[in-house]
């Protein structure tokens, strides 16, 4: 987003208000425009349904039933409005709210736990990357995931570094964010990743989110 760019537009979803208010301080100074926010997910399908907000940035756990509401809302705004990214956030790890957010179609989707906001600039890039039709999952849930004990498991196939390769990939980043996470050059990533799809057995994308999904599934299974 350059400096003449218009800002992005955002709707937060928190019962607890505080909390909503912290979201919303910590996006604004980050130079987003929020636009709403909402203490209940009926109020918060109204807010995105009203705004058409780049993105929704909600709590899982909310009123009515303070259950999973928060991503039942967001799944509906996922269908209804697929102009708008949707960033779930979660007090506790459960990766499979995580799958169930991005089933068929890991674009524009992001989960991530309460406890990485803190980190104000990570949470501003995912926010950022997600309203571009990116993803975003959040380290703990693909580190469960990629960890996860299989019989004769592909995955004991994989170099070190192709691990730390897949691993960032199913968080949703580029290449381009691999290499300077793993501070190597990009064509370097580029051959771990042509090696890791190679040894799963798994057809390459050129575009990031198609690639975390076929990943994601993979993972899961």
């Amino acid at each position: 987003m350059g400096p003449n760019d218009p800002a992005l537009r955002i709707v937060v979803g928190d019962d607890q208000l505080l909390v909503r208010e912290g979201v919303v301080r910590m996006l604004e100074e980050a130079g987003f425009d929020v636009v709403g926010g909402a203490g209940d997910a009926e109020d918060l399908l109204r807010k995105a349904r009203g705004h058409k907000p780049d993105v929704v940035v909600t709590d899982i756990q909310m009123p009515p039933q303070h259950s999973d509401d928060g991503l039942k809302a967001a799944l509906r705004i996922r269908r209804e409005l697929p102009g708008t990214g949707v960033l779930v956030l979660s007090q506790y790890l459960e990766d499979r709210y995580a799958l169930e957010l991005v089933a068929d179609d890991a674009a524009g989707a992001g989960y991530l736990l309460k406890d990485r906001i803190g980190d104000v600039r990570a949470f501003a890039e995912a926010v950022r990357r997600v309203a571009a039709g990116g993803s975003v999952l959040d380290p703990e849930v693909v580190a469960e995931m990629v960890g996860r004990k299989r019989i004769d498991n592909p995955i004991d196939r994989l170099t070190p570094r192709e691990r730390d390769v897949i691993a960032l990939m199913a968080e949703g980043r580029s290449n381009r964010a691999i290499a300077d996470e793993l501070v190597v050059t990009t064509a370097a990533v580029e051959r771990h990743v042509t090696g890791i799809f190679d040894k799963l057995g798994l057809q390459q994308s050129t575009e990031d989110h198609r690639r975390v999904l076929a990943v994601l599934r993979y993972l899961r299974d």
